[in-house]
């Protein structure tokens, strides 16, 4: 029976520049793999040890690259290893299988929104008037199924956001501030969902998870085991479970440690 590794990519396996957070003295940083390229520019990095380990966990178990990025950010990345069969974007709206989305699967997750939670022109006119141009550089749409606002992080008003989290919440979304952007997803839009349904495809007795945001804490749940970093929305809250390690390392070295934690779970016996 395979095992199965679900886990979030940014700022759980790859980094920003922004988000390396390399402390040590110069001389002693890791060796950087870059894993995107934007508009001719490099965008995301993992360190060369990482890409090795990535490799080995293709090789050893079903990996599926689980994200909130939409389909067109997501395939901009080019990650080491064997190419991966599933991956699931926008936050488990959107199963691609072969790089190809799987039509049926994104027919019932739509279904499932529109019966469940207010629609996003809801929310999106929300925002348009109640976020300050003064800190919000954009307003985003993702895949028609959620919004995001990138903000000026040092200007975003905490009670803002406070105010915008009980207002989701009482229409069946939720809020998370992940950098500089700031998600509102449809509670129902889970990659739990999705990977769930991976594991039915695949038939895997074993479920691994990683991810540092409130948006990954339901994969997080759904695994049989999990690993967040010492960084990020999770981490910040002191968020807990009891089959979910939480790891000290933050930035760059925390995705490598997570990485040496799946392959390891991956080759144990069972």
């Amino acid at each position: 029976m395979p095992v199965l590794v679900a886990s979030d990519l940014d700022r759980t396996l790859i980094y920003s520049a922004a988000a390396l957070a390399l402390t040590m003295p110069d001389a002693r940083a890791p060796r950087l793999l870059c894993v995107e390229v934007h508009e001719s520019r490099p965008l995301s990095y993992m360190t060369e040890t990482a890409a090795q380990l990535l490799t080995e966990v293709g090789d050893a178990a079903v990996f599926v690259p689980t994200t909130t990025r939409t389909r067109k950010q997501y395939q901009r990345i080019n990650l080491p290893g064997p190419p991966s069969k599933y991956a699931i974007c926008a936050n488990g709206g959107h199963l691609l299988v072969d790089g190809v989305t799987d039509a049926e699967w994104h027919a019932r997750v739509t279904e499932r929104l529109a019966g469940e939670c207010a629609p996003l022109s809801e929310v999106q006119a929300h925002l348009a008037v109640s976020a300050d141009p003064l800190w919000v550089r954009k307003h985003r749409i993702a895949e028609d199924l959620f919004a995001y606002l990138v903000v000026e992080r040092e200007l975003l008003p905490e009670d803002w956001v406070k105010e915008l989290a009980v207002w989701a919440e009482n229409r069946g979304w939720t809020v998370s501030l992940q950098g500089r952007k700031l998600y509102a997803v449809p509670k129902p839009l889970t990659k739990s969902a999705a990977v769930r349904e991976v594991a039915r495809r695949t038939g895997a007795d074993l479920t691994l998870a990683a991810g540092d945001s409130l948006l990954d804490a339901d994969l997080l749940l759904a695994a049989d085991r999990g690993w967040r970093p010492g960084h990020g929305e999770l981490a910040d809250s002191g968020w807990a479970a009891p089959a979910i390690s939480a790891l000290p390392e933050r930035g760059v070295l925390a995705g490598e440690r997570i990485l040496r934690e799946f392959l390891k779970a991956s080759r144990t016996p069972r």
